[in-house]
């Protein structure tokens, strides 16, 4: 098994009547040099320029990038790679993320490689605290710019470090 920290951003609430921006992967492992940078031309006439502007990117910009056939295909082989085993998707918002990214793994290549099932960083840390309202982002080191490689790196790390205290944790008992 392998974690693969996802962060997406969109152009609005829903894929198929808005689209995808970009998104950002990182091989969740000690070294975190494993990253993966997707950027799309949109689907769809609709966006919403306040969603699209925390990406960023105008909206001119974003005519101009891939297409993504060839950016969903490109990102299921980096995910073949650079995994073993079954991947994980994880995220910090995995309900917008996920939705997302299997919409367009299906939508346009038939398939998507993650299953069909993702995490949620917050709820992980949630029950390594035992605290269901405990606070969890201030751990990131990278910091978080809305570049979405940049934002799985800051969620990747606490991942990790979620990961040494609980071994910490088992190895004391």
């Amino acid at each position: 098994m392998s974690y693969i920290m996802i962060d997406i951003e969109s152009d609005g609430p829903i894929p198929g009547d808005y689209s995808m921006i970009c998104f950002g992967a990182v091989l969740v492992d000690p070294a975190l040099d494993r990253t993966f940078y997707g950027k799309i031309k949109p689907i769809s006439e609709q966006f919403n320029p306040e969603a699209l502007a925390i990406s960023g990117f105008s909206r001119e910009e974003t005519l101009e990038f891939d297409d993504p056939k060839t950016v969903m295909t490109d990102f299921k082989t980096w995910i073949q790679e650079n995994s073993k085993g079954r991947p994980i998707f994880i995220s910090d918002n995995n309900g917008f993320d996920w939705m997302f990214i299997c919409w367009y793994f299906h939508h346009f290549i038939g398939e998507n490689p993650f299953g069909y099932s993702s995490r949620r960083l917050s709820d992980l840390f949630c029950g390594l605290e035992k605290d269901t309202f405990a606070k969890w982002k201030h751990l990131r080191k990278t910091v978080h710019t809305h570049n979405p490689v940049d934002d799985a790196m800051g969620n990747a790390e606490v991942l990790l470090m979620m990961k040494k205290e609980m071994d910490l944790k088992i190895s004391l008992k």
